[in-house]
């Protein structure tokens, strides 16, 4: 939490210029929190202070301001300053920040980065979005087959200042092929035998990425395999990049966001809630609340054709038990969606599963639908008299039976067929199996109504 009683103090620094009072607050503390503590601080206050620390700690600091105030410094500060700062940071975090900043000024800065840069910021942005090489960075210590540990050591010790991670080194042939991995340990351990080389210790068989795949797949398989970062390769196996653990939190965040915002029907926000605009809010909310709505003028159409059953002398009474009906539906559907579609995402089924999924559904619901429809007959029993006669008594039972397992089974096949034809199942959120059930729970619940009285 930010102290809002240590701003007016830092801006006083900034106001008095005090260059030793501000290097120490920028070296005093972790990053993160002298990042919190600047939160409040326009573009050029925030540069103001940034400017009197050196230029690792300036780019630690900035990774942890919010993307919003990001943004808007790099925007609005001197164009050559921005520049610096922007060839410093990680290549996949200078993407990122960079796709969100106005393209005129992207246009701009451009010019100003060295070639290196501005050609690895070119070819990191023409991946599509949520691949693999959206997300891989391109720091990453490569080392020849050939070399010796000795020689490795040498390499290492040029490089380790610009990598993001020296854990695993990657080794490649003279046509960067990836050939295996020696980790930091290996290298150490070898350290008594300095003339052998790499491809004598090295491990083959890696866990790899390629350049296309998903996203949260990707993730999935750092998940998996326990690995702090995944090499990406293209069709040939070239050695292209790596993506860190701590990217990977960051894919899973961001999956994990997604579907927390479909699972109410929202549009995922691109940026946080107060620095989304309302007519924004309006969009994401709106285009899903008139699928609902449509959903619910479907419910209404029903009820209006079955009002003549509802009029029937000893009908009336079910009017009471509606909600009840479509409630229990829902609710049983709802959660076999989201079961479901939580084992989709930790690849704990696949959609040829679904025969075995629908027999364990029909099974759960069954016991499931006895014991609340037992809990409908004794409600029914006790509210009314007309439940009382011999087809009366039957009717919620028997209808919350049904509907309690049909509802089931529709929210567990409709997450299957949406990652069948390759949608996010997420998609098929709650609000919609409990549309699809209010629908499909009336008339089952007027039907049996019709038969039994």
């Amino acid at each position: 939490m930010v102290n809002p009683l240590y701003l007016p103090e830092l801006r006083e620094m900034i106001a008095e210029n005090n260059a030793d009072q501000l290097r120490e607050f920028c070296e005093a503390l972790h990053p993160a929190r002298t990042a919190d503590f600047m939160e409040g601080l326009d573009p050029q206050e925030a540069w103001l202070v940034l400017s009197h620390t050196d230029e690792q700690n300036r780019v630690a600091i900035f990774n942890y301001f919010d993307p919003t105030l990001q943004v808007r410094m790099i925007e609005t500060l001197e164009r050559k300053e921005v520049a610096g700062l922007i060839s410093e940071l990680a290549p996949d975090d200078r993407v990122d920040l960079l796709n969100d900043v106005d393209e005129a000024v992207v246009e701009e800065l451009l010019p100003l980065l060295p070639t290196e840069e501005r050609r690895d910021i070119l070819h990191l942005s023409s991946y599509p979005e949520g691949t693999a090489g959206a997300v891989m960075t391109t720091d990453v210590a490569k080392l020849a087959e050939s070399l010796t540990v000795r020689e490795a050591i040498e390499q290492l010790q040029q490089q380790s200042a610009e990598l993001e991670t020296i854990y695993y080194l990657y080794v490649v042939d003279e046509q960067d092929h990836l050939r295996g991995l020696v980790s930091a340990r290996q290298i150490l351990s070898a350290i008594r035998r300095p003339e052998t080389r790499l491809n004598e210790i090295m491990e083959t068989g890696l866990v790899t990425a390629e350049v296309d795949d998903d996203q949260e797949e990707v993730a999935q398989k750092v998940a998996r395999y326990d690995l702090l970062a995944i090499p990406v390769v293209d069709l040939e196996r070239k050695m292209l990049g790596i993506i860190t653990y701590d990217d990977v939190i960051d894919v899973m965040v961001e999956e994990a966001t997604e579907d927390a915002y479909r699972s109410a029907a929202v549009e995922p926000l691109e940026d946080s809630y107060l620095a989304t605009s309302v007519m924004t809010l309006v969009w994401k909310r709106g285009v899903w609340l008139i699928v609902l709505f449509v959903a619910a003028l479907a419910t209404a159409y029903v009820l209006a054709h079955y009002e003549t059953y509802l009029e029937r002398p000893g009908w009336q009474w079910l009017i009471w038990f509606i909600p009840l009906v479509i409630s229990s539906g829902g609710n049983a559907g709802n959660q076999s969606a989201t079961l479901v579609i939580k084992a989709l995402t930790n690849e704990e089924i696949e959609t040829h599963d679904w025969l075995r999924v629908v027999r364990r559904e029909v099974l759960t619901s069954l016991v499931l639908g006895i014991f609340l429809g037992l809990c409908g007959l004794l409600a029914g029993l006790a509210m009314t008299p007309e439940a009382r006669t011999i087809g009366g008594m039957w009717v919620l039972p028997t209808t919350i039976i049904s509907v309690v397992m049909v509802g089931s089974i529709v929210g567990s096949v409709l997450p299957l067929a949406f990652e069948k034809i390759g949608l996010d199942p997420a998609l098929m959120s709650n609000p919609f199996v409990a549309g699809i059930i209010d629908i499909v729970g009336i008339v089952i619940f007027l039907n049996v109504a019709w038969v039994l009285l």
